[in-house]
């Protein structure tokens, strides 16, 4: 069991946990699990960190299919400027390997956005804490559990 299952389990979010055969060679994690869970990859997110300009960490989830809007996700996160954070950052703060970067139950509890489009599906998938591994969960208990703000933070187009 994954800290991001501990968690859910714990404060009894309702959740279903969903394992598939991950393919290291797959070019994006993401769109591989929208695939092989059948469902489209615009309810299927990615939690990606980035710093910001005050050397603060944060989380954007933003569906699979999109790109993080960096100046968007700073703007949500009233800084100036962010900036990927580096593998090693992103590991150390949240403690999940890249690819099974879960939003949930990560290592230190870091801002968190999400993005608006999720708020239009009944439930939306976020990686569990594992490669190969997703947990389906309703926007409105993640974006509850997180305390997330909402914010269209994905690149428009």
């Amino acid at each position: 069991m994954t800290p991001a299952i501990a968690l859910l389990r714990q404060r009894r979010i309702p959740h279903r946990v969903h394992e598939y055969g991950h393919d290291a060679s797959a070019e994006s994690y993401g769109l591989e699990a929208a695939e092989k869970l059948g469902v489209a990859p615009e309810q299927v997110f990615k939690t990606l960190v980035v710093k910001l300009d005050s050397g603060r960490l944060a989380v954007g989830i933003v569906p699979v299919s999109s790109m993080l809007n960096l100046k968007r996700m700073a703007r949500a996160c009233r800084a100036k400027k962010a900036a990927m954070a580096t593998p090693t950052e992103v590991e150390r703060a949240t403690g999940y390997v890249l690819g099974g970067v879960s939003p949930l139950g990560q290592r230190k509890p870091l801002a968190t956005v999400l993005d608006t489009t999720a708020t239009g599906f009944d439930s939306v998938f976020v990686s569990a804490g594992r490669r190969g591994m997703d947990v389906e969960v309703s926007p409105d208990d993640l974006q509850s559990l997180l305390q997330a703000t909402l914010a269209e933070i994905r690149q428009a187009g």
